[in-house]
């Protein structure tokens, strides 16, 4: 047997999915671990793949590295479930003349968005723990499938090609055809993958054979590699509660001589598909020769414009820069009654603030959409807003789609937050969503900003974003919550917005902080205005993130019993702004219960302050 040879003189045939047939089963947990415990269930679907015509079988290996089995606990198990795998494949394949590939799945990318991205360290790790048991037990190819994130599928490749001469397929998976996740256009990552050592190059997964066929239209042959094609049966529906595919074995068999004429040497099924769908491919072949020459259809590039928005004016984040700058946040009202809000934001709009700023539903608790009256800000009252958008409360479609809204309604200044958990607010049986981190909402927005959806795909205009993060520069250890600032600055954010701080002292400790970090993006420190002694108790004792001095919380208790609370959390309010602008030229006022007269005062303040400043300069 020479895969290499065999390769360049006909068209093989590869198996179909595992884990569909093991979730047709009604099993619905580790599909790798039945390696150990139910042996005799992966070697009769290795023998019914075999049996429909398959030259090639892979390894149940997919998800069989320390990653994704620690999900399941299984974590130490990487070496016995791998030399199991291996061991069933060859015992199914004894006699047959059947290749097998021993396969590893990619971690990144989308194949379950509410999970972390892996650090690339881990992934390599991971990776080299999980190849050992090929090596050591003898596969007759590694098949690295299913990898969106191509930065991943190159690192892991490059260390592949360092350790073995064992032939590669290497297959990445896209959202639209002929773009991957990061817009790069498919032959060009194919390309890539050669330059780096890989024997074939393909696609797998998410998409049916019209879609891949479609994408392979796009891609040459290669001189230094053959092409593989693994498609999914078809999309995916929700049947009783179970994912489904429906697919006619009869259309895969019009695709197999579609992909041989497309040049693949590869062809063999992904999700949904069964031993019947691979038969059928084996039938619908009009010969195993493969062509030599085809014609390449251009890819259609729909490249995004440049928008301008006349509106816009000058931008905060250039502001902040430049000089003092002040946010006021507003919270939407819990009503149909939005007098006051309106009138909150044109009073704060008059006292000279920059911007207001409207929270997404803040403490889990269900208001007028931020969205709504951000728009009606800007557009009925020529106010500059600044939205917030929790990772809470949208799926990863739904907040797709929020984030074009936005462009499209001119709402370029975003606060990319987690939210608070749902459990905290009125409705605590609905569930929170959380498919994306507040730092991987951050990087999908600026994505936007490059033109590109969430898939790759173009749309055909760039946004204007600039996106803020928070952070709460309350915590314990200092420098070590300062290392959070690094990563979303890492992931794209312009500038950061705290949780309010209480203590004077706290400016100064975190501008040497983030000095002695090299971070210089602007931040707006926050400030909010105390109401009395048990609205500071409140805070310091039930509101995560914030912490009161026992300075402060005794002069609350103090002004209280003498009837001048407001006026001395208004007091302790100016004093925090005074050390902020000592260090921070943004201030990041939050308005308490919709009192915005306080905000407007504070805001006045700060306007007095400048105006002394520029004069004494």
């Amino acid at each position: 047997m020479n895969l290499r040879k065999d390769l360049s003189e006909k068209v093989l045939i590869a198996d179909g999915a595992m884990g569909t047939l093991l979730y047709s089963y009604g099993v619905d947990r580790s599909f790798e671990e039945l390696n150990l415990s139910h042996p005799e269930d992966i070697v009769a679907i290795h023998k019914a793949y075999i049996g429909a015509g398959a030259d090639i079988i892979q390894t149940n290996t997919y998800g069989a590295n320390y990653i994704k089995l620690a999900r399941y606990g299984l974590e130490d198990e990487v070496k016995r479930i791998n030399q199991a795998a291996i061991r069933l494949a060859k015992e199914a394949a004894r006699g047959t003349g059947t290749y097998i590939f021993g396969t590893i799945g990619g971690i990144n990318g989308a194949v379950d968005a509410r999970l972390p991205a892996a650090p690339l360290e881990e992934i390599k790790r991971s990776f080299r723990e999980q190849l050992y048991c090929f090596l050591l037990d003898g596969v007759d190819a590694i098949l690295l499938e299913t990898y969106y994130d191509l930065d991943e599928l190159k690192t892991v490749l490059k260390i592949l090609r360092e350790t073995t001469d064992l032939p590669v397929v290497a297959n990445v998976s896209m959202h639209e055809p002929g773009i991957l996740q990061n817009g790069k256009k498919l032959p060009d990552a194919l390309e890539e993958l050669i330059t780096l050592g890989a024997d074939v190059v393909g696609i797998n997964c998410r998409l049916g054979p019209y879609h891949m066929a479609r994408a392979l239209e796009t891609v040459p042959l290669y001189e230094k590699a053959y092409l593989a094609v693994y498609p999914n049966a078809s999309l995916p529906e929700m049947q009783d509660g179970k994912v489904i595919y429906q697919s006619d074995t009869d259309y895969f068999a019009h695709y197999g001589e579609v992909f041989r004429q497309e040049g693949a040497r590869i062809i063999g099924g992904c999700c949904g598909t069964t031993p019947d769908h691979i038969r059928a491919l084996r039938q619908g072949l009009e010969t195993t020769k493969p062509i030599l020459e085809k014609e390449v259809r251009p890819i259609l590039e729909l490249v995004p414009e440049e928008v301008v928005d006349e509106e816009a004016g000058e931008r905060l984040l250039d502001k902040v820069k430049e000089r003092l700058t002040i946010l006021v946040e507003l919270d939407p009202p819990r009503t149909f009654d939005t007098t006051k809000f309106f009138e909150g934001a044109e009073a704060l709009n008059n006292a000279g603030v920059d911007a207001i700023t409207i929270s997404d539903n803040s403490l889990a608790t269900p208001r007028i959409s931020n969205m709504a009256l951000a728009s009606i800000l800007k557009h009925e009252y020529g106010i500059k807003p600044l939205i917030h958008l929790t990772t809470r409360d949208h799926n990863l479609v739904g907040m797709h789609s929020h984030v074009m809204g936005f462009h499209k309604l001119g709402l370029h200044d975003v606060l990319a937050i987690t939210g608070d958990p749902t459990k905290v607010g009125d409705f605590p049986g609905a569930s929170s969503v959380f498919d994306l981190r507040s730092v991987e909402l951050v990087q999908l927005i600026k994505k936007f900003n490059d033109g590109i959806s969430y898939t790759g795909k173009s749309l055909k205009e760039k946004a204007r974003f600039h996106v803020g993060a928070a952070f709460n520069p309350n915590a314990l250890n200092l420098e070590k919550a300062v290392r959070l600032i690094e990563r979303k600055v890492e992931y794209g954010a312009d500038y950061i917005i705290t949780q309010p701080i209480y203590d004077v002292n706290k400016a100064v400790l975190l501008k040497e902080a983030l000095q002695k970090a090299n971070i210089d993006v602007p931040l707006f420190i926050g400030v909010m205005p105390l109401l009395s002694s048990r609205n500071a108790e409140f805070l310091h004792n039930e509101v995560p993130g914030i912490r009161l001095t026992e300075e402060v919380r005794e002069r609350m208790r103090e002004a209280e019993e003498h009837g001048y609370a407001n006026e001395e959390g208004m007091a302790i309010a100016r004093e925090l702004i005074d050390a902020i602008c000592e260090h921070f030229q943004g201030i990041y006022i939050i308005t308490p219960f919709l009192r915005y007269d306080l905000s407007v005062e504070l805001a006045k303040y700060i306007q007095k302050k400048q105006q002394v400043e520029i004069i004494s300069k």
